[in-house]
């Protein structure tokens, strides 16, 4: 199958969405598919085999990510000549739409993948937020029932999705993640690497790396925007501190929020105890999750949370606050704990899980059987299905007479 991937982000920006795409479209050609992306462009990025990228610019609200212009005859052009059987678009807006109108052009299946809880991102709009969310709601409404197929990263998307009056087939079919797991043992891992804060604590490879300190690592690794939540995490800190607890907080991200985030620890107190390392390659990442003794989450806004995932599949409990998305892969009691939007229910949940070591190896075994139900092969294995579905659902017959009006 040939499928047209629309994004309004792709590399470099760094989201989960992106992270999503990555995966999918590696596991579709291992499969034997031609999936192409079609994303907007960035200075100094050289064009690649199997994307697609429209002129841009930055965003206002946010320089790191950009819009595109789809009004490029050359793309336009190349997107012709793809001869695609399925559109898949990543978002409702900019260059979805563009998808959008491209499968209707062809006479190809729309398919779309609702990657974000984008009626939770109306802290963006300083005015008439009830407003915002109700237009939105509409909006989505409108724009999933356009389409053939809507795909949900969980369960709980899904039922929140059909609350806004969707029509149109949902399937529920996750980002899948790579198997990370190295041997190890209960907590007091150490992070390795350089030295600008970001783990220079012993070897660090795996949970066998203990050294003299007993300072327990938490690690969260995201964005540090509004909508991670990254300001609960810091009062959690300041809760486990004030219990005693000899603790380090590492946050593997950037963003538009690092400066005031920065400046909340030293209002805190808690500043020497948190790390901010920037973004890390993957690589990086992955040593990180094998370095940390718990991954931590604050996020309410999520469809997935795919580094939870991640962090799971390296064997680390997690602690989160309860959200939807969240609540299908973090098992209550079982490979972490979720709780309500306390800071002091969310430190007692930490303290109890770094302070028993049964508990933590048991939720670390348990962290990593998860992890194996969302294989990216399998979950890619699952898009294929939903593609083939669609496809026949839509007909062959009207396919092949788009695909004659196209030559």
């Amino acid at each position: 199958m040939k499928i047209g991937m629309f994004s309004d982000s792709y590399k470099p920006y760094v989201s989960g969405v992106v992270k999503s795409l990555e995966l999918f479209t590696r596991d579709l050609r291992l499969a034997g598919h031609e999936p192409v992306i079609i994303a907007p462009d960035y200075p100094g990025v050289a064009r690649e085999p199997g994307i697609i990228r429209y002129p841009s610019i930055p965003a206002v609200t946010n320089h790191d990510y950009r819009l595109a212009i789809p009004l490029s005859r050359r793309v336009a052009k190349e997107i012709r000549a793809c001869q695609f059987d399925i559109i898949h678009v990543h978002s409702p807006f900019l260059l979805s739409r563009t998808g959008a109108r491209w499968a209707k052009k062809l006479g190809v299946p729309l398919v779309f993948t609702f990657h974000t809880l984008y009626t939770e991102y109306v802290h963006y709009f300083p005015v008439f937020p009830k407003l915002v969310r109700r237009i939105t709601r509409r909006y989505l409404r409108r724009f999933c029932n356009r389409c053939d197929l809507i795909i949900s990263p969980s369960e709980g998307v899904k039922k929140m999705i059909k609350s806004y009056g969707v029509s149109t087939p949902i399937t529920v079919i996750a980002t899948g993640v790579e198997p990370l797991a190295e041997p190890r043992q209960p907590a007091g891992k150490k992070l390795s690497g350089g030295g600008d804060g970001f783990g220079s604590r012993g070897d660090g490879a795996s949970r066998g790396g203990k050294d003299a300190s007993t300072e327990k690592i938490l690690l969260f690794v995201g964005r540090l925007g509004k909508e991670k939540n990254i300001p609960f995490l810091l009062q959690a800190m300041r809760h486990l501190l004030d219990d005693g607890l000899s603790i380090r907080l590492v946050i593997i991200a950037g963003g538009p929020e690092e400066e005031n985030l920065r400046k909340m620890t030293v209002e805190l107190g808690v500043d020497a105890a948190v790390t901010f390392a920037g973004r890390k390659p993957f690589a990086e990442v992955v040593q990180a999750y094998r370095g940390a003794d718990l991954f931590v989450f604050g996020s309410m806004t999520e469809t997935q949370g795919l580094v939870i995932l991640e962090a799971m599949s390296t064997g680390l409990p997690v602690v989160a606050v309860r959200a939807t998305g969240v609540e299908d892969v973090v098992d209550d009691g079982r490979n972490g704990y979720l709780t309500s939007a306390d800071t002091v229910e969310f430190a007692r949940a930490v303290k109890k899980v770094l302070s028993d070591e049964k508990l933590y190896q048991t939720m670390s075994e348990n962290a990593l059987h998860t992890a194996s139900e969302y294989s990216s092969e399998k979950q890619a294995q699952k898009l294929v299905r939903a593609y083939e579905q669609i496809l026949t659902d839509k007909g062959a017959q009207a396919k092949r007479g788009a695909r004659d009006e196209r030559d």
